[in-house]
């Protein structure tokens, strides 16, 4: 991209009428260039086994979702980090093909891969299984993350955002992933969720095929003792477990003026030992080497404690949609609410705006679905004024798509 293109791109975020307020830099924009030391210095390493696979991995790994730049993900190697976490869906292809223009210079015991295809669709309110859902879609975008990726074997293939029971034991989706296993096209199979974890994690460990289950699991889940309780059961049972949105969102306000302690944070999930590796999603390279640090001692202490309560401001609810879904039955006008905020937090924590407005589109609202109420019917668990970030987060839609490629 030209430099000319670039500045064009920043002041129209800068000063778009829809796009000014906090929504928050543009992928890449504000990132150092210059690698810090992490591959320059001998780091601790702890190491955990994935389950019945045998495999061992350190228990921090890299969530790639939010990286641009592929020479973070080449520091992130080099400093010795082995799974890298993409999916299908991430910048619209263009991680898995960063991530595979990465790894074909690097000998294929020296990076472990998983990604993400997404499979049957699921009503969010009931997590019933729809009846318009296709097979051959998932082995049509299973064969694009292949080629994007440049592999003939992926090391995880997940069955992506699994929101029920019925969705882990889905058996058209099960004998597909199955069949790619027996043909050695994958390692090993699992789901990701992050939505009723604790259901969908039983589920999975019962269903007797998945070797890996990647799951959100944060200080700030109301249900956090629930999804441990799961976790230990899916452990119990041999199946792989990663953690996911370990950093509850970042911040805990927009205007990022109150950062989440993210060591202790991510300190926090890796205290399970259930939890054998964590995908943090560092942007920068500062990032990687604050969490590189935490495998020096994971031992949370009692500063780092004090760094996941809450600001003394009761205003600040924070960024992280607990997904719960109680909302939804509150919501006279039938919104999708758990995925609006969670487009929220995309965009002020992860400052991820073009996976914000994916979301937001895939909720084909025309108009502000709030406008028409007076007062908001939904009690929000996390404290959200529900109406008022719809509103803001559905400003995102007026951006023009190529500012945000």
């Amino acid at each position: 991209m030209s430099k000319e293109v670039q500045q064009g791109r920043r002041k129209f975020i800068q000063n778009s009428v829809a796009g000014i307020a906090g929504l928050g830099l543009l992928p890449g924009m504000g990132r150092s260039e210059v690698p810090g030391d992490a591959s320059d210095r001998n780091i601790k390493r702890v190491f955990r086994t994935l389950g019945k696979t045998g495999v061992r991995l350190p228990v921090v790994s890299m969530g790639v979702m939010n990286a641009d730049n592929p020479n973070l993900v080449r520091a992130a190697l080099d400093a010795g980090i082995v799974h890298l976490d993409t999916a299908w869906v991430y910048q619209r292809g263009r991680n898995e093909e960063m991530v595979g223009s990465v790894i074909k210079d690097y000998d294929r015991k020296d990076y472990f891969i998983a990604t993400k295809v997404p499979g049957m669709h699921e009503d969010r309110r009931t997590g019933k299984i729809l009846p318009d859902t296709p097979t051959g879609p998932f082995l049509d975008k299973f064969e694009t993350s292949m080629k994007r990726l440049g592999l003939q074997q992926v090391d995880i293939l997940y069955l992506h955002s699994v929101k029920s029971a019925a969705g882990a034991r889905y058996q058209p989706l099960m004998e597909i992933m199955t069949l790619l296993k027996k043909e050695g096209r994958v390692k090993y199979i699992g789901v990701t969720t992050h939505q009723r974890e604790p259901e969908v994690i039983r589920a999975a460990a019962d269903a007797g095929i998945y070797d890996v289950i990647l799951t959100a699991y944060n200080f700030r889940q109301d249900h956090r003792r629930e999804v441990k309780e799961a976790i230990a059961y899916a452990a119990g049972k041999g199946i792989g477990i990663v953690a996911m949105k370990t950093q509850a969102g970042v911040y805990w306000d927009k205007e990022k003026q109150h950062p989440i302690n993210m060591t202790a944070a991510l300190k926090w999930a890796l205290a399970d030992e259930n939890v054998h590796t964590a995908i943090p999603g560092f942007t920068t390279f500062d990032q990687l080497n604050l969490d590189l640090t935490v495998m020096e001692d994971l031992a949370l202490t009692r500063e780092e404690k004090a760094g996941l309560e809450p600001p003394p401001d009761k205003t600040l609810a924070g960024l992280y949609c607990r997904q719960c879904g109680t909302c939804l039955t509150q919501c006279v006008g039938q919104v999708n609410i758990p995925d609006l905020m969670r487009s929220y937090m995309y965009a002020y924590g992860y400052r991820n705006l073009q996976a914000a407005r994916d979301l937001v589109e895939e909720q084909q609202i025309r108009e502000n679905p709030c406008r028409d109420c007076r007062t908001c019917s939904v009690t929000c668990a996390s404290r959200f004024d529900v109406r008022e970030r719809i509103a803001d987060i559905l400003r995102i839609r007026d951006i023009p798509r190529d500012f945000l490629a």
